[in-house]
């Protein structure tokens, strides 16, 4: 069982280790808690750079100063990577190691849409992230993800906004920045994270057999999030996000919407009274 008060510090699960998630995670660690990260053995991540989950496939992963590495176990390898002050990244998706790990703060920030599967008794406080999980009902506290005037509300009642199906607004551009899959196939990168590109560029190839799609930008801007090459992908599944601010500096960091989410996250653990701030060592 993994000692969830190491150094005084409570243990806080997140589920997923996205971008949103590690904006989260990245807080939390930022504050002095002790984060665990939950992926999949096969994270689909366009923004990889700034994502603590590329620590699956890597071994270990650093996001603005805070290092994270894969583990195959909880227990020692937990505590050893606290101690070390890495976040450890653990494949299971389903939680099945939630009872060895009791956590005294668990967040859903698979981004889903849906609940996948968490719920209020998985831990003293329960957390989610955007539509799929009701204060009060699934979790204890939700999170609006929504771009826009409400971004990073707390709610202790009631849903987030539902899923618009529209990606936020960046610089008056919305659905023409995220680029997705027109087809299954394999996923093979032509252009790389931080290169500018213009309206029809290929960015990468889908091969299905032997058919080759091209995937184009549909914008003029900075490739600041594309799927690592020589990856199994389905069909309409995010591939690649251009910034049409053409910034390459944000690519390398975690974008202003992963921030203010991991900030309230971290506020609402604050302000319900759960617990003090935990004092850093």
């Amino acid at each position: 069982m993994v000692n969830n008060l190491v150094n005084n510090r409570p243990l806080v699960l997140i589920r997923g280790a996205g971008e949103q998630a590690s904006g989260v995670g990245w807080a939390f660690s930022k504050a002095g808690f002790r984060v665990l990260m939950t992926e999949v053995s096969k994270p689909l991540m366009v923004r990889w750079p700034v994502c603590f989950g590329t620590a699956v496939e890597e071994g270990q992963w650093q996001v603005e100063g805070i290092k994270a590495c894969c583990v195959s176990s909880t227990g020692s390898e937990c505590e050893d990577a606290w101690l070390e002050g890495k976040i450890p990244v653990l494949v299971d998706p389903e939680l099945r190691r939630l009872s060895e790990l009791m956590p005294l703060i668990l967040v859903d920030a698979i981004m889903a849409k849906q609940n996948l599967g968490t719920k209020r008794t998985m831990a003293p406080l329960t957390i989610g992230l955007g539509p799929g999980f009701k204060a009060g009902e699934d979790v204890d506290i939700v999170i609006e993800t929504n771009r826009g005037h409400n971004l990073g509300r707390i709610i202790y009642q009631g849903p987030a906004q539902p899923n618009t199906g529209v990606p936020g607004e960046i610089k008056g551009i919305s659905r023409e920045r995220v680029i997705y899959s027109t087809t299954a196939g394999i996923f093979r990168a032509k252009r790389a994270i931080g290169d500018q590109v213009s309206a029809g560029d290929c960015v990468g190839e889908i091969v299905e057999e032997n058919r080759t799609t091209q995937v184009v930008s549909l914008i003029d801007g900075v490739l600041r999030g594309l799927l690592r090459t020589n990856i199994t992908i389905p069909a309409n599944v995010k591939i690649g996000d251009v910034d049409p601010r053409g910034e390459e500096s944000f690519c390398w960091t975690i974008s202003e919407k992963a921030r203010a989410i991991g900030s309230a996250v971290l506020l609402s653990v604050m302000e319900s009274g759960f617990l003090a701030a935990p004092s850093q060592t």
